[in-house]
């Protein structure tokens, strides 16, 4: 990113409004993700609401809820039918990967200087992850989670043991086509990174270390949330 815009982002991020007080009770931690809140605000919405909103006479979009199918769509209609946003704040459990993606570069290619916030107590979680960092100035608010895990494409537990009492050939074509779409995935995550200019090193070094899922032993973790430190570090955020 040239010095001009990266000029115009932390002009805009300076100008923006102050977003929500850090919570004045310490989280309680969840003990098998020691570094994630027990209990994530990111709403029961099952799809994504979009709401426009004013705060202090800048236009704010707050984002809530699972990753649809559909949120591409409704968020590129959203933007257009209101120019002034300014901001856009995220709540959300994740949800779709590919939808995440492509919310991501519609906040990007459309949103013009766009400044995505976790609010103070919020949560981002999953394809969340990808929505947050499509904004061209990102700030992550003291208590805000950006949390992370290893993506899986098995998360149908009955389809694995469907496949299983099918017998041998069945299964080997289920983790052939888990194979295939995942290394599609991580390539697609990998270019989606570049263009955003977050360090690729996040994928290396905390995404794709997490478990996909719970295993046997003293280590139950299949979250990560990033540290202050770590995102700066990572260009995950880049306005303090």
């Amino acid at each position: 990113m040239n010095r001009y815009y990266k000029s115009l982002i932390l002009l805009a991020a300076m100008l923006t409004v102050p977003g929500n007080t850090a919570p004045k009770n310490e989280l309680k931690m969840d003990p098998d993700n020691p570094t994630c809140p027990a209990e994530p605000n990111w709403t029961s919405n099952e799809e994504m609401v979009l709401t426009p909103i004013k705060k202090n006479d800048t236009k704010i979009l707050l984002a809530e809820g699972v990753v649809d199918i559909g949120l591409p769509d409704r968020l590129k209609k959203t933007l257009s039918d209101n120019p002034d946003i300014t901001e856009i704040w995220l709540r959300s459990p994740g949800g779709h990967a590919r939808a995440g993606n492509e919310a991501g570069r519609i906040i990007r290619e459309q949103g013009g200087l766009m400044i995505t916030r976790i609010p103070a107590g919020w949560s981002c979680f999953s394809a969340c992850n990808f929505v947050f960092m499509g904004g061209r100035a990102r700030i992550i608010e003291a208590d805000g989670g950006f949390m992370v895990h290893m993506f899986t494409m098995t998360g149908d537990r009955n389809a694995i043991n469907y496949s299983i009492e099918m017998g041998t050939d069945s299964t080997v074509e289920l983790i052939g086509e888990v194979e295939q779409e995942s290394a599609l995935l991580a390539t697609e995550d990998n270019d989606f990174l570049i263009r955003m200019g977050v360090s690729r090193k996040l994928l290396k070094d905390i995404m794709y270390k997490q478990k996909a899922v719970k295993t046997e032993g003293s280590d139950q973790s299949t979250r990560r949330c990033l540290t202050r430190e770590e995102a700066i570090k990572y260009n995950v955020a880049n306005v303090e």
